[in-house]
């Protein structure tokens, strides 16, 4: 009977010392909700974005992504963010998505001009870069140096192939 005594406490302290880490880690971490307007940019790549995630300036996290959508027109991606309500942001403000480190995810960079009119509750950031797909530079990076070195000699099978790169894939001469 003593030991399950023990047991029970044991458990219960354990309990209570990783509610305290779960705690800790949220205070820490930054994990909070970002009240202000909401403004939306369109990008072509929009990969690694997702609701919560951050919105810098400067390295500075001034508000969190709310949405995406993609528009059925244009097929670009739709990004709606939530901007801290004390920043005023230049019409000719640009955002980018960048990535958060070489495992991480991607966050929205946003870089003010030096417009004098400001960017409306509800308005839209005209200037955007997607997400650049690392893999696929270093992919091309890989292939374009083992080719052996004959820069537009030959070609490959999207350019013409034995034409040289004339004329373009699927010509005739």
């Amino acid at each position: 009977m003593q030991r399950n005594i023990i047991e029970t406490v044991m458990g219960g302290v354990v309990l209570i010392v990783a509610v305290f880490f779960v705690g800790f880690a949220f205070t820490s971490a930054g994990v909070r909700s970002v009240s202000g307007y909401e403004v939306s940019a369109r990008f072509e790549n929009a990969s690694g974005l997702s609701p919560g995630t951050d919105v810098r300036m400067s390295g500075v996290k001034i508000g969190s992504v709310t949405g995406q959508s993609l528009d059925p027109e244009t097929f670009s991606a739709v990004v709606t963010m939530t901007i801290q309500g004390d920043l005023q942001l230049p019409l000719d403000t640009s955002a980018r998505v960048i990535p958060d480190g070489l495992l991480g995810g991607n966050f929205v960079e946003l870089e003010p001009g030096g417009d004098l009119d400001n960017i409306e509750p509800g308005g839209s950031i005209e200037y955007t870069q997607g997400a650049i797909n690392i893999i696929d530079l270093a992919t091309r990076l890989f292939f374009s140096t083992t080719d052996g070195g004959e820069s537009g000699e030959g070609g490959d099978a999207g350019d013409g192939g034995a034409a040289g790169g004339a004329g373009g894939f699927g010509t005739q001469q």
